[in-house]
């Protein structure tokens, strides 16, 4: 699954992590300190009110420089350390991937800014009407517009890059499955897993892993902001004033939901592998049928589809109290900024645009905290993909002996 695609997977992606807090250290050690000197744009002029324009000042630019720099160097590094077939895809693929998501996550940060300007805008103009004009209430629409025209054209690309991304890595492990297909295919659902399992386990993988590098710098980007934001709020509910207190409330809420889905959910993976394994077999005999009139007979279908709407009516009914608590949870989830800010908001210390601006903070902050909980359903798929994958590869590894009529599961 990883092997056949990126070199040496394990030491890759520790060495990513490794990588990621070497370039922490170097950079709150000492090269942050250096814009002055190697930032691009060290001679930018300044614009009205001793104002930058946005992403474009000197220690903005250098930042930019120095991730890029750091990216590049690492995947030089594993050009030497192992250049296998994929290389180019794997690990200069991924380094592009990373780095414009870290670009939207930057976008993010910026917008957070300006609602909290333009909602103040917005509070002026309607509480004096006459204060503010027509010019400065596009003006400020149209710099947003320069923001978010590049930001359309970024994502769209990236969506084609990484549907190509994705394509070459079912490629690769399409090729590895089929160079050793004479041991594989005597096993359940071989066609299966090789055709329709290796697609859906790259595109989900690299879902997954986008979002949470996506939340994980998310979070490096949002939480001094909101922890900044924090010392607006007078006092929590029942608690009183906390210090950074936003950013503890959705650090507390984000585990909650995180521990109670990850509880009612336990079996979905199980049985979700298991539904699986019966649809395959129902599958196969219908194969079989199309070209031997002995197989596929009433008899046999209508067995195998029982065992197909056994296990779907299981599955229905542990989404059925999953989605319960999962919605409930996230639904109530979306009132707990405002009764966080309850004391605040009703003692009339922020702003509206303030207000905007700490609410998206928070959302930003608690759905990275959430990630667990926005992608359970998605890691379930994941989980029973991989299941089937692995003991698909436990063939090739020699861990254990698999026997092409193996039942399905019984959950």
């Amino acid at each position: 699954m990883f092997a056949s695609f990126f070199p040496r997977p394990k030491m890759f992606v520790w060495s990513a992590v490794g990588w990621f807090f070497l370039a922490l250290f170097v950079w709150y050690g000492f090269a942050d300190g250096l814009a002055p000197q190697l930032s691009l744009m060290r001679e930018a002029a300044e614009v009205a009110e001793g104002e930058r324009a946005p992403f474009l000042n000197p220690d903005k630019v250098w930042l930019y420089q120095y991730l890029v720099l750091a990216t590049f160097v690492f995947c030089i590094i594993w050009g030497f350390i192992d250049r296998n077939r994929w290389y180019g895809w794997a690990v200069w693929g991924s380094a592009v991937i990373l780095l414009v998501t870290y670009f939207n996550v930057q976008i993010g940060v910026y917008l957070n800014t300006w609602y909290g300007e333009f909602f103040d805008l917005i509070q002026q103009a309607l509480t004096d009407p006459g204060s503010v004009t027509l010019e400065e209430f596009f003006g400020q629409l149209i710099t947003v517009f320069y923001v978010l025209v590049p930001l359309i054209m970024v994502l769209v690309l990236l969506s084609y890059f990484t549907q190509h991304y994705v394509f070459r890595w079912r490629t690769a492990m399409n090729d590895y499955y089929m160079s050793n297909w004479t041991r594989l295919r005597d096993i359940e659902g071989a066609a299966q897993r090789v055709q329709e399992d290796t697609m859906r386990f790259a595109g989900i993988v690299e879902g997954l892993g986008s979002n949470f590098v996506s939340a994980i710098m998310t979070l490096i980007a949002f939480i001094p902001l909101l922890w900044t934001l924090s010392a607006q709020i007078t006092e929590l509910p029942f608690l009183g004033a906390v210090p950074g207190s936003l950013v503890f409330v959705a650090l507390i809420s984000s585990i909650f939901g995180t521990v109670l889905l990850a509880a009612v959910g336990y079996r979905l993976p199980g049985l979700e592998f298991n539904n699986q394994k019966v649809e395959a077999a129902y599958r196969k005999e219908l194969v079989f049928g199309e070209d031997n009139a002995e197989r596929a007979q009433p008899m046999q279908i209508t067995e195998l589809y029982s065992s197909v709407r056994k296990n779907y009516f299981k599955l229905y009914f542990n989404y059925l109290y999953f989605n319960v608590f999962r919605y409930a949870y996230l639904q109530g989830a979306n009132f707990i900024p405002l009764v966080a800010m309850a004391p605040t908001i009703v003692a009339g210390a922020i702003t509206f645009g303030t207000f905007q601006q700490i609410n998206q903070a928070f959302g930003r902050v608690e759905n990275s905290f959430q990630f667990l909980v926005n992608s359970w359903t998605t890691i379930v798929e994941l989980m029973s993909i991989h299941k089937r994958l692995r003991a698909f590869e436990s063939r090739l590894d020699g861990d254990i002996t698999i026997d092409p009529a193996e039942p399905a599961l019984q959950m």
